[in-house]
């Protein structure tokens, strides 16, 4: 199986791509154990910060050292220059909050799974025709399960993830599933300010284990 479609099944297998970033390494490498511990198996460390590539290259060692199974994505790529420098630093996927097909292009030369974020029909269109398996709908707190309901004819057979705005409780990601999503994003709403300021790693374990029971009632 392709790099890609090992990504894409981890993504659909597990239901949710949670996702994060915080300026200090060590927090960023024991938030990442906790979610491992929990059972996740794909997430998104996003690209929000200047510590943002040594970190990652942090919990790339520890991928390989005691995670060998997860995949790690690197997210908030917007232009080439980034999308290159975490591919060089080991990432297994790329997520942006945007299409720029030069970011594609290098995700297709890699053989990886590229997720750019829409928020219109014409984007995703767009989106589409550069080859994206996944699409993020981003805000999806701006656009809604109702959004998805009612393109989700226009793109028969598109895979969409939403990311922002989906609640850790069952109406929210039931509603999500029902409207046609394949998995949620999961930021702040799962690793919030408050767990990562102050390392609240049981809490999130707790939550991570909420969520993946959530996403299996749901799916």
């Amino acid at each position: 199986m392709s790099k890609k479609n090992i990504v894409l099944d981890a993504i659909l297998t597990q239901g949710s791509l949670p996702l994060f970033f915080y300026e200090d390494a060590q927090v960023s490498l024991e938030i990442t154990r906790t979610l491992y511990k929990a059972g996740i198996r794909v997430f998104e460390y996003t690209n929000r910060g200047a510590a943002a590539l040594e970190n990652f290259k942090v919990l790339k060692k520890a991928q390989q050292d005691e995670m060998p199974d997860l995949q790690l994505g690197i997210g908030t790529i917007k232009v080439a220059a980034e999308a290159t420098a975490f591919i060089a630093a080991g990432a297994d996927f790329i997520v942006a909050p945007v299409i720029n097909p030069e970011v594609g292009a290098i995700a297709k030369e890699h053989d990886m799974l590229w997720i750019p974020g829409c928020m219109t029909p014409t984007e995703i269109n767009t989106a589409q025709q550069h080859g994206a398996a996944l699409i993020k709908l981003f805000p999806a707190n701006i656009l809604g399960p109702e959004f998805m309901s009612s393109i989700k004819e226009l793109f028969a057979g598109q895979l969409f993830i939403p990311t922002g705005g989906v609640e850790l409780n069952i109406d929210s990601i039931s509603t999500w599933f029902n409207a046609g999503v394949c998995a949620v994003g999961m930021g702040s709403k799962l690793i919030s300010k408050k767990v990562l300021e102050n390392r609240l790693y049981d809490q999130l374990y707790a939550d991570t284990l909420k969520l993946m029971e959530l996403v299996q009632a749901s799916k």
